[in-house]
């Protein structure tokens, strides 16, 4: 299972005015940011602008979390009675200790802003700005009460993000300053585990937008493909066959993994080619039949027959590399198809593997040294497969035996 990444978009009033604001928030919902960072008196403004997780700073400590906000017409309105001006969390640290306004207490006992955190309901997350070691410190402390993490600081170097990974668990979600895409690149790989999440303090579209493709690219997975040994192709009549047109456009060597057996599933090329027959359709994979398993972005599987708009799939590239895709529409029709049998090479020997793929020389599956259409297919041909040797229960996979065939 792939960890969740995630960039928080800072966009509160030290940033500028609301003009300049709601420029960059704009920015970030086109870029497909998953959080935006902000003043509790922004939060119904931010609402407006689009779907986006809202975090709020808080920065009086004292005050209960049941407060009176600014609406964005600049009447006073209640949180509680609107309820679209909630923020989806809180955060303390700005204003005060976390950002070094408020001098740290020596021994933190005294904190204000750690005092807010233990109280239920006050605060979901800290914010704090490293300067130093004592700062490293209260951020780990701010760690232990907090269900986000938000860090910053002026240069890396002064105290490397290997010490907050290392030191923050998995029950607090570390977000790691960065004002470039090349720097959210960095901390998302550092210590090959890396940060969490990125909060990210740019006006330049371009960098949200890498930043954006940094955490995507980030949270794939990479599969190992390895080769199977076509042994029997047969004419099994007429099936239901699904076509998943998804809401992409795929290149040339991508495709989906599909399968009759869930421990072994086949590459099969997206419609990017054209053909003499029918123009290209490059956001269609022609998976096979009805019955088939279709690999999941986060790792299970799914039968085709399951799959409708709104969906995700995942998406292979003949390498391994990975990425998400909607599903637009999944067509369901009757076709003749060709039962395709392989062997693949294991740990104890070798195993037997099959799919059934529609009879027309459009579906293209995935070999060594490129593709090869269905209809070309011949006995002793090498095919590209995905083979994990486990059992699958409602598409999560289990320790047992169980009998394909």
């Amino acid at each position: 299972m792939t960890r969740e990444r995630t960039v928080w978009l800072r966009a509160d009033d030290a940033v500028g005015d609301w003009d300049r604001r709601r420029r960059r928030i704009t920015a970030g919902l086109e870029a497909g940011v998953d959080w935006v960072v902000v003043d509790e008196q922004d939060v119904s403004k931010v609402r407006e602008l689009g779907d986006v997780r809202v975090a709020a700073f808080r920065s009086d400590t004292d005050v209960d979390v049941d407060v009176d906000v600014v609406g964005a017409d600049g009447e006073i309105v209640d949180a509680d009675a609107t309820g679209d001006a909630d923020p989806d969390a809180v955060v303390v640290g700005k204003n005060s200790e976390g950002d070094g306004t408020v001098d740290l207490p020596g021994d933190f006992a005294g904190s204000a802003d750690l005092s807010t955190l233990r109280r239920d309901g006050q605060a979901d997350g800290a914010f704090v700005r490293i300067f130093d070691e004592s700062y490293e410190s209260f951020a780990g402390e701010a760690a232990t009460e907090s269900e986000f993490l938000l860090v910053a600081a002026e240069d890396w170097t002064i105290i490397p993000l290997e010490n907050l990974i290392a030191r923050v668990g998995e029950e607090t979600t570390l977000v790691a300053g960065a004002t470039t895409a090349a720097e959210a690149k960095t901390a998302f790989e550092t210590l090959e585990i890396g940060a969490d999440g990125v909060l990210l303090d740019t006006d330049d579209p371009d960098e949200i937008r890498q930043t954006c493709e940094a955490r995507d690219e980030a949270a794939r997975e990479q599969l190992e493909l390895q080769t199977a040994t076509v042994t029997e192709i047969e004419r099994v009549g007429s099936a239901d066959r699904v076509c998943v047109d998804t809401g992409s456009i795929m290149d040339h060597d991508e495709g989906m993994l599909v399968g009759s057996m869930s421990r072994g599933l086949f590459f099969v090329h997206a419609e990017t080619a054209d053909s003499p027959y029918v123009a290209s359709r490059p956001f269609r994979v022609n998976a096979g039949a009805v019955h088939a398993y279709a690999r999941d972005p986060g790792g299970g599987t799914s039968y085709l027959s399951e799959l409708s708009s709104g969906d995700e799939v995942q998406i292979v590239s003949t390498d391994g590399t990975t990425r998400e895709a909607v599903v637009g529409r999944a067509k369901i029709e009757r076709r003749p198809m060709f039962r395709v049998s392989a062997e693949v090479e294991t740990a104890d020997g070798t195993d037997r593997v099959e799919t059934l793929l529609q009879n027309a020389e459009t579906i293209k599956l995935g070999t060594p040294d490129g593709r090869v259409a269905v209809t070309d297919l011949s006995e002793g041909d090498e095919l590209l497969v995905y083979y994990e040797d486990v059992a699958r229960h409602f598409g999560e996979s289990v320790e047992e035996s169980i009998i394909e065939k």
